[in-house]
C-alpha cells in the first residue's frame, strides 16, 4: 500500500533467487509526487535499478512516465555514466477501463531506454515478483559487465552467502 501524503515510502523485498541465494531488495517509493522532486536526487542515491510505475487506466499517469524516466537519468547513474537498469511497470492491469493500450506502452518502453515492460495487478499480486526478478537479472548483467572494465577488489552487488543465507542485496528506487 503506498501512502500519497507521505515524503516516500520504504520496504524491504527478500526474493529467492535459487535454492541456497535469496536477493534482498530495497525500495523507495517516491510516489511520483511533483513536489518532491527536488529532493529525489537523495532516494536516488546508490540505486542499482529503478521501477517507474503508472497506472494503466490514467493516461496523466502515462503521460507523467518520461518526466520521472528523465529525472532519473539524470540524477542516477552508473559509474562509466550509463543510465541505472529501469524497468515499467503497467499497474491495475486487472482493471477493464484501459486509458493506455499495450502497443503505446510497448513503443513507449523502447524509445525511453527500459530494459522491458510489464503488466502489473499489485491489487492481485500479478506479475510483481516477477518484475522484481527481471529486475534483479538486468541488475546484475549491469554490474557483471561493470565489474569486467575495472578489475581488483571492489564493492560488488553479489556477496558471499552470510549466515542468514541472504547472498545478494540491490538497492532499487
Amino acid at each position: 500500500m503506498v501512502n500519497h501524503n507521505a515524503v516516500l515510502d520504504f520496504s524491504v523485498k527478500l526474493l529467492k533467487w535459487s535454492e541456497k541465494e535469496k536477493v534482498r531488495l530495497q525500495l523507495w517509493d517516491i510516489a511520483g509526487q511533483e513536489r518532491f522532486i527536488s529532493m529525489t536526487r537523495i532516494y536516488y542515491k546508490g540505486a542499482l535499478g529503478c521501477i517507474v510505475m503508472f497506472d494503466v487506466t490514467s493516461s496523466s499517469s502515462f503521460l507523467n512516465c518520461p518526466h520521472w524516466k528523465n529525472d532519473l537519468d539524470n540524477k542516477a547513474m552508473l559509474p562509466n555514466g550509463n543510465s541505472i537498469p529501469c524497468i515499467l511497470l503497467a499497474n491495475k492491469c486487472d482493471l477493464a477501463q484501459r486509458a493506455v493500450s499495450a502497443e503505446n506502452i510497448d513503443k513507449f518502453s523502447k524509445a525511453n531506454g527500459f530494459a522491458t515492460w510489464m503488466e502489473t495487478s499489485v491489487k492481485e499480486n500479478k506479475n510483481i515478483e516477477e518484475a522484481m526478478r527481471r529486475l534483479v537479472k538486468e541488475i546484475l548483467l549491469v554490474q557483471s559487465s561493470l565489474d569486467q572494465l575495472q578489475p581488483g577488489p571492489q564493492d560488488s552487488v553479489i556477496s558471499h552467502l552470510d549466515n542468514d543465507n541472504v547472498g545478494r542485496g540491490v538497492n532499487c528506487c
